[in-house]
């Protein structure tokens, strides 16, 4: 395997894609209405981790990439994670409702939901996992902290590293300052036209759910978040912003695994 082969990159929440059953329980018979539909497809992509998978895609690498939305089931929870930002969510991140009006999830859809998309993903990713010597998860972070999260309505930094906590570090707490400039320099071209800066080790979180379930497992994994005012403009991707952010990502990617060992 080459060395490259030995790093797998996992991208939880990169679709704006909902199955037809949980579009129904969203919009019921107007999921066939056009503009209805493709409103709400376009609100959830934008509030998931949108173009993740190509800023984190690394040639060569191993990906994982979920295929439905984050709002049809949260693969980076736990799968018992019954909170408002749990494995199954009934609001947007600012808190806009989902669903209907009295609208319920019973216990047994809830199920056949996490029965169907949970348990299919993480049987893959420990697959993968067991074969790799480094974990990245890649995700974004809206520009300032929304309604559901812990930092509401603050400026978040341009990148923010989740290597775990001083009591269950996900890579070795040695690591940490490496990695963190390893990421200055790596994403400094881009960075250095942007109004947006900072790269930061634990802010505004510490740790995200796949790298601790990984690391727990014993193959060393870390979270990095990517603002997405990087590189949306009005929701619109700027291409090229996108492809430097993938060449900055392969140089980073390729000096953490070098960190690794």
């Amino acid at each position: 395997m080459t060395r490259t082969g030995r790093l797998l990159i996992v991208t939880p929440h990169p679709s704006g894609a909902l199955p037809a059953d949980v579009l129904h329980d969203m919009l019921g018979a107007e999921m066939f209405e056009s503009g209805t539909r493709e409103a709400l497809l376009r609100r959830v992509f934008l509030d998931g981790d949108p173009f993740t998978d190509l800023i984190f895609h690394r040639p060569g690498a191993r990906h994982v990439q979920a295929p439905w939305s984050r709002f049809t089931v949260d693969l980076n929870r736990d799968r018992d994670d019954r909170e408002d930002n749990g494995v199954v969510k009934l609001t947007t991140f600012d808190r806009q409702a989902l669903y209907p009006e009295g609208f319920t999830l019973t216990g047994e859809a809830r199920e056949a939901r996490l029965r169907r998309t949970w348990d299919p993903f993480h049987t893959l990713l420990d697959a993968e996992a067991r074969e790799a010597a480094l974990v990245i998860v890649g995700h974004a972070m809206a520009p300032t902290g929304p309604a559901l999260g812990p930092d509401q309505g603050a400026p978040r930094p341009a990148l923010c590293l989740m290597t775990g906590t001083a009591g269950e570090p996900t890579v070795p707490e040695a690591l940490w300052a490496p990695l963190q400039q390893a990421a200055v320099l790596a994403f400094a071209p881009v960075l250095a036209g942007s109004a947006i800066q900072g790269v930061t080790v634990g802010v505004p979180w510490t740790t995200d759910t796949i790298s601790r379930q990984l690391s727990r497992a014993g193959t060393p994994a870390f979270g990095l978040e990517v603002n997405s005012g990087l590189y949306l403009d009005g929701g619109q991707p700027r291409d090229g912003v996108l492809r430097d952010l993938n060449a900055a990502f392969i140089r980073f990617a390729d000096a953490a695994l070098a960190l690794i060992g």
